[in-house]
């Protein structure tokens, strides 16, 4: 199905309610993988962190990674779950050629962390609260690579090469309740739980969550079901999708797909999806399978996980302030709306405007340059703002220039063009491309003369008393020092020159 193929939202939400689970899979950030001691630094040339364990060999056993343990103990209780007293891993099995081992250590009936809630704010300011059911500790699988073909898949491609640096990385599975009650902003609850989910994670140092690289994805599973009615429906899983952007999309597509099927009297498939960045579609993938068919079984080489109450007590008198209470204080504390934060949110600037203030900056100084000339370029580059080549302490060392005068906002954003050009630090810009205010007053004397004699006719109309024609000499003051004089002292200069009171 096509998007042209798709019913309206407006009409699929008149007609039926939709229900969603998401399923966010988290790389964590050890040193090494879950259950062997190989690297887990990215970059590696393909197969060269691989052992016996991670490739599944025979008379290897694994070894559980105490970090990994240690966060998603951390996850669970920052989701305000409950941890687990005893919990142990289980084999789930199925072939596919990125599982060396035809299996994945995973955790099924007993994970370590289960029957918590997250608090996410909507765009308006709206609090909706995501109930999780449980979070739990695996692997992740090796890489596939595609050859030939036109889609990048595995159908119709000639060949596929394998990866297994990947395999056995940890992972921390998070899984939703059913997400009822959302209505027509179902997809963005999901797109603002994922968001809330990522600054969380990343809050609590367990992961660096880059979705654009594949630190954090989330499968979005998502059924409909007419109004009035309590019975699910038949569900669909659009697998890995890997921005926020992406998930709010994907779910409203689902939604509108879901709707044309059920209204010309089809049947909904119980099936995985792919998802499409170019026109935000999804087609189909496999068959769902139910958690029978995985075969599930305790995993016998590895023993049980017990975190005493003592430690997980530890750990949760040592977790961070949490994004959403941070938010909150940090609001105050700029003396901005909550419409404001929210942007900030969604612009990624948080910790960028945090880290700012702190080399300096005054807050809105801050504010103004992320959210304003960085953020236009960062949209133009089609990149995140963080992902800029220029550091917050150079963006605070730009606001102090402005601040002394020896830049004005022109100037500035010249300085800024230089830095994200690699010309060096902007005290470094600033000489080489000369952009400091003219401050010599007999230089700004001479300019403001010129400009006058220049235009006789507009100098006689601010005599006369119309002083906002001012503005145009001020121009041409400003057009011959190359827009390195301080206006406003250009216009008092003018001013004075023509006898008139500002």
């Amino acid at each position: 199905m096509t998007v042209t193929d798709l019913v309206s939202y407006e009409d699929a939400l008149a007609t039926y309610d939709p229900v969603m689970g998401l399923e966010v899979h988290v790389e964590l950030g050890t040193n090494t993988k879950m259950f062997c001691g190989c690297s887990t630094a990215l970059g590696a040339d393909a197969n060269s962190q691989t052992c016996p364990t991670c490739l599944g060999l025979p008379g290897s056993l694994p070894v559980v990674n105490a970090t990994g343990v240690e966060s998603a103990v951390k996850i669970g209780l920052a989701l305000n779950c409950s941890i687990a007293e005893w919990c142990r891993f289980a084999r789930k099995n199925y072939f596919y050629p990125d599982m060396p081992k035809n299996f994945q250590t995973s955790q099924y009936d007993e994970p370590i962390a289960f029957d918590g809630y997250l608090d996410v704010q909507l765009e308006d300011g709206e609090i909706f609260r995501v109930h999780i059911e449980r979070a739990h500790m695996e692997e992740d699988t090796g890489k596939s690579t595609h050859i030939g073909g036109a889609t990048g898949r595995i159908h119709g491609a000639r060949h596929s090469l394998l990866d297994y640096n990947r395999a056995g990385i940890p992972l921390i599975e998070i899984v939703t309740k059913p997400i009822e009650g959302a209505g027509e902003r179902a997809p963005e609850v999901a797109k603002a739980y994922v968001a809330e989910l990522r600054e969380l994670i990343k809050a609590l140092d367990v992961s660096e969550a880059r979705m654009e690289q594949g630190q954090m994805r989330c499968d979005v599973n998502l059924s409909l079901r007419p109004k009035g009615t309590e019975k699910f429906g038949t569900r669909s899983e659009t697998k890995n999708v890997n921005s926020l952007r992406s998930v709010e999309r994907a779910a409203r597509f689902e939604i509108q797909r879901h709707a044309a099927v059920l209204s010309s009297g089809g049947t909904i498939i119980q099936e995985t999806r792919h998802f499409h960045e170019e026109d935000g579609s999804t087609t189909s993938g496999r068959i769902k399978e139910e958690a029978e068919d995985y075969r599930y079984f305790p995993e016998p080489d590895l023993v049980p996980v017990a975190p005493s109450r003592e430690w997980v007590e530890e750990l949760r008198a040592a977790l961070p302030e949490l994004p959403r209470v941070r938010r909150n204080r940090l609001r105050e504390e700029w003396g901005i709306s909550a419409h404001d934060m929210q942007s900030i949110l969604n612009a990624g600037a948080v910790d960028l405007i945090t880290a700012t203030v702190d080399a300096g900056a005054d807050s809105a100084s801050a504010r103004k340059w992320w959210m304003g000339e960085l953020a236009r370029r960062a949209n133009e580059d089609g990149i995140e703002l963080a992902a800029l080549p220029i550091t917050p302490e150079q963006v605070a060392r730009v606001a102090a220039l402005v601040a002394d005068g020896s830049l004005n906002d022109k100037l500035a954003r010249q300085t800024i063009e230089g830095v994200l050009a690699g010309e060096g630090d902007p005290d470094t810009v600033v000489e080489k491309r000369g952009l400091k205010v003219v401050s010599d007053e007999g230089a700004l004397g001479t300019a403001v003369d010129e400009a006058i004699a220049a235009n006789a006719a507009i100098a006689d109309k601010i005599r006369g008393g119309k002083v906002a024609a001012a503005g145009a000499l001020v121009g041409a003051v400003m057009k011959a020092t190359r827009g390195q004089a301080d206006a406003a002292r250009v216009r008092e200069l003018i001013l004075e020159k023509l006898g008139v009171e500002g």
